[in-house]
């Protein structure tokens, strides 16, 4: 492609800034980032609270964040934040250690059984799966594998057949009971259910381990996490500071018109002609959002195939809130509740994170969901509600609401479009009408692999 291509992509969260960096770095330098808000990083939200930022959004990363590393080493930053660390609570407020044998003597069999589950589950990935842990999903309704290995920061691309490929499309729970290791959905929830990604009985388990690869859930299990002094949103200050072309900021799209090999952006009442768009934003939103969010379906002249394909998307209700307490009710680390991380108690806590462990004058965050494929979707003021009243029930109640958020949260398709191939489908569109879908959807709904797959996407197609 030539280089001179004029390329619009559209929003300033991880996908498009780090979309915009892979394009530099391969000699393409006339590109626009447009960002609808006040300012980048998109679910990477950290404001700022008597003087230190806290997270409403992505809180942490691993080691084998290795697009995160490329935007570190690009910026000349680094992961220096406070260290993590987390308990847990049953739904009662009484602190459990869960694996931990000698306080659970009565679970000991079930725990020697997890642990021999554990080892057969990585072995299982490593060799009945392999290709598993590529970022992306194409090829996989097809039981084949067609991407960027993931086992180390070279990401050297592979290709292979492997018809077992096409289990990933099965809800998580029945994928976990096929091999014969339920029990490792016991560690796989914390770090998978609690971030808002949804319930193992609806989700694919595609999404499951590609996220949470047997390497990047080990690194949750022994804490070995990365975070940010200034917080994640800073990653995507410092990246979008350091482009020759910053997000252009408070960007509203009104339309896009795509003909005669030429893109037509109407933003902010002004038509801007472009070559290319690479579309990092949301593709579809199911309901009308009061935040004023759209899917790209809404704003674009869109085509028949694909009003049909990003239909299928669904998102997650997840929310967080940040809170005070008196000195005396704030918690001493973090929690996470398992007995909430059920659809049957919706709504209700599931974690909440403590940043700073040296000072009681900051925030703590809490998140629930809302959400469930067969259940009647909690409204948000319920939602609410259940969560100041369990950080009672957590003897750790609120003194006042500081910050709230209700994002667009973790696109996805269920497990019947993902056996019927939409991940094929829509990557056979990728340049058709000019247009490249990237974002959350298109890999899956954290920084890294969102900012993986727009390098993946650039290597590919530019």
């Amino acid at each position: 492609m030539d280089k001179n291509t004029r390329i619009c992509i559209v929003g300033g969260g991880p996908a498009g800034l780090s979309a915009g960096m892979y394009l530099e770095q391969k000699g393409y330098e006339n590109y626009t980032i447009l960002e609808r808000l006040d300012r980048v990083g998109g679910k990477c939200w950290s404001p700022t609270y008597n003087g230190r930022r806290y997270e409403m959004g992505a809180i942490m990363g691993v080691p084998s964040y290795y697009a995160v590393h490329d935007v570190e080493e690009f910026c000349g930053i680094t992961h220096d934040g406070p260290k993590l660390n987390r308990n847990y609570k049953n739904r009662q407020g009484k602190v459990i250690e869960p694996f931990e044998p000698k306080k659970n003597l009565l679970k000991i069999p079930r725990l020697l059984k997890m642990k021999k589950q554990l080892k057969k589950f990585g072995e299982l990935l490593e060799t009945k799966y392999k290709g598993y842990d590529v970022n992306g999903h194409r090829g996989v309704a097809e039981g084949r594998y067609d991407g960027f290995s993931q086992t180390s920061a070279k990401r050297e691309p592979i290709k292979g057949e492997n018809p077992n490929l096409k289990d990933l499309s099965l809800p998580f729970n029945e994928f976990c009971k096929l091999n014969g290791v339920e029990l490792i959905q016991d560690i796989w929830i914390g770090p998978y259910t609690s971030f808002g990604y949804g319930y193992f009985d609806e989700i694919p388990a595609g999404y499951v381990v590609k996220y949470l690869d047997f390497q990047t859930c080990m690194n949750f299990v022994k804490i070995n996490l990365w975070t940010w002094k200034n917080g994640t949103q800073y990653i995507w200050e410092q990246l979008n500071d350091h482009l020759k072309h910053p997000a252009r900021l408070n960007s509203t799209i009104e339309s896009v018109e795509r003909k005669d090999g030429k893109v037509y952006v109407t933003v902010n009442g002004k038509v801007e002609e472009y070559d290319k768009i690479i579309v990092t934003a949301p593709l579809y939103i199911p309901n009308k959002r009061t935040d004023g969010q759209k899917g790209m379906v809404d704003y674009f002249d869109a085509r028949e195939d694909e009003k049909e394909l990003f239909s299928k998307i669904d998102y997650e209700r997840y929310d967080v809130l940040a809170v005070e307490t008196k000195p005396e009710d704030h918690p001493e680390i973090s929690y996470y509740v398992f007995d909430n991380m059920v659809p049957d108690r919706l709504g209700h806590l599931m974690v909440y994170y403590r940043r700073w462990r040296d000072t009681k004058d900051q925030v703590i965050t809490t998140y629930a969901l809302r959400k469930h494929k067969n259940t009647e979707e909690v409204p948000y003021e319920e939602c609410r509600k259940m969560v100041l009243e369990d950080l009672k029930t957590m003897n750790n109640p609120a003194s006042n609401v500081v910050n709230e958020w209700s994002v667009y949260y973790f696109p996805h398709v269920f497990s019947k479009d993902y056996a019927d191939g939409w991940y094929d489908k829509v990557e056979a569109m990728q340049g058709k009408y000019d247009t490249y879908y990237a974002g959350e959807v298109m890999s899956f709904g954290d920084m890294d692999e969102t900012a993986e797959y727009s390098r993946e996407l650039v290597e590919r197609f530019f």
